[in-house]
């Protein structure tokens, strides 16, 4: 399938997990609900990786479950927790698709990386729309200051997992994207059951709200929006990849207003469109080949 193809459908898987967290709120705690939505995953997937994780090297499997932590577990709870906090749907959504700013803040600030005038000039429209975004959302919002915190942290927790991914040791033979998921979403199920145990019973809700939010999530977030992430990365740069990601925010917003009423008004769309034309200067900076996040991946290889 071609790439833009693959990202286009990667946007609109990844902007119903936002719709699905806030949905899922309304009916359980969003920890036991991510819990059963991973539980969900691992048993509908086992069969058709358990070959391939059997036969896989256990240097891959535990750096797949360090990056698995991570991307799933660190993201889904900063973000999802924020969400149920108060965070509005549009603005959490916006904050944690700025994972193309935590991706080259990394790079820069841990590897010692240089980046061309173009990924910078990206980041920076991506940065001055979501405070533009900002303004409007927060001042109708009411989540207290510190929930507004929770959706950077998740996001810079999976920045730090895509630039680990993509430099990962080549001599390592890398899983495909369905046997990365599968363990991703095992060794962050007890992650969740740990979080949920602390503030209540861990065992699911015989409810049809609660069995819709599970399944929505399990199937188009998590299956769909990461199986479509990482299928994209073993394809492409983070910069790339993640850049695609602001055009996400759009989507999500349209999706809260129509479905919970939340606030959208001309400023917070010019924001966002602001953030998403950053995702064409990120491309064009990397176009000339010099971006350290390729060069990451022309050296190391391939997810």
């Amino acid at each position: 399938m071609p790439l833009p193809v693959l990202e286009a459908l990667m946007v609109l898987a990844w902007s119903s997990g936002f719709v699905g967290m806030r949905f899922s709120a309304d009916y359980a705690p969003v920890f036991l609900v991510i819990l059963w939505r991973l539980v969900a995953l691992v048993l509908l997937l086992f069969p058709l990786v358990a070959r391939e994780i059997r036969h896989a090297p256990w240097p891959l499997l535990i750096r797949q479950s360090l990056v698995g932590v991570l991307a799933v577990a660190g993201y889904l709870a900063g973000v999802s927790k924020g969400i149920e906090a108060g965070v509005p749907t549009g603005l959490a959504a916006l904050v944690a698709d700025l994972v193309p700013a935590g991706t080259v803040l990394i790079a820069s600030c841990i590897f010692r990386q240089r980046n061309p005038a173009g990924v910078w000039g990206g980041l920076a429209l991506g940065l001055a729309g979501t405070l533009l975004v900002c303004r409007d959302v927060i001042a109708v919002g009411s989540a207290p200051a510190w929930a507004y915190v929770l959706p950077v942290a998740g996001m810079m927790s999976l920045a730090l997992a895509t630039v680990w991914q993509q430099r990962s040791s080549p001599g390592q033979s890398g899983l495909s994207p369905l046997a990365m998921l599968w363990l991703q979403s095992l060794v962050s199920c007890p992650v969740f059951a740990g979080l949920q145990a602390a503030q209540g019973s861990v065992w699911p809700i015989p409810s049809g709200g609660f069995a819709a939010s599970v399944a929505w999530t399990a199937v188009f977030a998590t299956l769909g929006g990461y199986g479509l992430y990482w299928a994209c990365l073993r394809r492409s740069s983070p910069a790339r990849v993640t850049g695609v990601l602001f055009l996400s925010p759009p989507v999500t917003l349209v999706w809260a207003w129509a479905m919970f009423g939340e606030p959208l008004s001309w400023t917070i769309l010019a924001g966002t469109a602001i953030s998403g034309s950053g995702v064409w200067f990120m491309r064009a900076g990397e176009g000339g080949g010099r971006s350290p996040l390729r060069q990451a991946r022309q050296s190391q290889g391939q997810v």
